[in-house]
């Protein structure tokens, strides 16, 4: 039973002291790092926005803070994998994270189950794009799944529907009806991830009732809720649990955590 961790936009700066929408990136992520590690997962994933001013020194600041909070919290052997969002520089993400980790698109096996990580990233704009290059790519990656008898997760940064949110919905992913008629034809795949919203999202993909999406909150800032908050904490920083079960059920919950500043090594 591979034990998965969502994180999403931690919108990490160049320097350590860097601050985004008022708030310390690096000391936020770093805190959420230490939470999600201490859940012992198996896989850890960040969705995307990784680094807001798309610096090297800004991947190198998120390879250093993975590598220290690993160290820290002497975990075992965990996987980790990483989206980029808009805010994002893709060819830096891979060179500096590229060589020990997954970087998407790219695939990541624990038990009966494969996780899928998809770029949406696309020059120049917010709203995303997976292209068909890319989707030709992920139905191959399916299709190995289904012969090889695993169950999918598949993680991008964008979301693929619009979640209720003008503002939001505009800058979603531009092909996502074709991303989701997509993965709709394969029963393998039972849970869509994605961040970009910051804040929790749930919903299904009709008429598939076995197909959950689900949105992750922000490591570093909430934006207003379209949904409530199980939690009652709709602006805390958070990320999502997911337990991936033997029988391709999943039990997922949402994470949540005080938006209070730890010193930034």
């Amino acid at each position: 039973m591979p034990r998965l961790i969502q994180l999403s936009d931690p919108h990490l700066v160049a320097r350590a002291d860097g601050r985004v929408r008022g708030r310390s990136a690096l000391s936020l992520f770093q805190k959420a790092l230490a939470q999600a590690l201490q859940e012992q997962p198996d896989l850890l994933l960040v969705t995307g926005d990784c680094c807001h001013d798309e610096t090297w020194c800004g991947y190198v600041r998120l390879r250093d803070a993975v590598d220290a909070a690993i160290q820290q919290q002497a975990a075992r052997t965990v996987c980790l994998g990483f989206t980029a969002g808009n805010h994002d520089h893709p060819q830096r993400l891979r060179a500096v994270l590229g060589r020990h980790w997954v970087v998407a698109p790219g695939v990541m096996d624990a038990g009966c189950w494969r996780l899928l990580v998809v770029s949406s990233h696309r020059a120049g704009g917010c709203a995303g794009v997976i292209g068909g290059v890319q989707l030709s790519w992920l139905n191959t990656q399916l299709r190995e799944a289904e012969t090889l008898g695993k169950f999918v997760v598949v993680a991008l940064h964008h979301p693929p529907v619009p979640i209720g949110d003008a503002s939001m919905d505009t800058i979603g992913l531009s092909d996502g009806e074709q991303l989701m008629d997509s993965l709709k034809r394969w029963p393998a795949v039972r849970v869509v991830l994605f961040g970009h919203i910051h804040q929790h999202w749930k919903g299904m993909a009709a008429p598939r009732s076995d197909l959950s999406l689900l949105g992750c909150p922000s490591t570093l800032v909430s934006f207003h809720p379209v949904q409530p908050c199980p939690l009652g904490r709709a602006w805390d920083p958070g990320g999502r649990l997911l337990d991936l079960m033997d029988d391709g059920s999943v039990q997922e919950r949402l994470m949540r955590w005080s938006a209070c500043e730890q010193p930034a090594g």
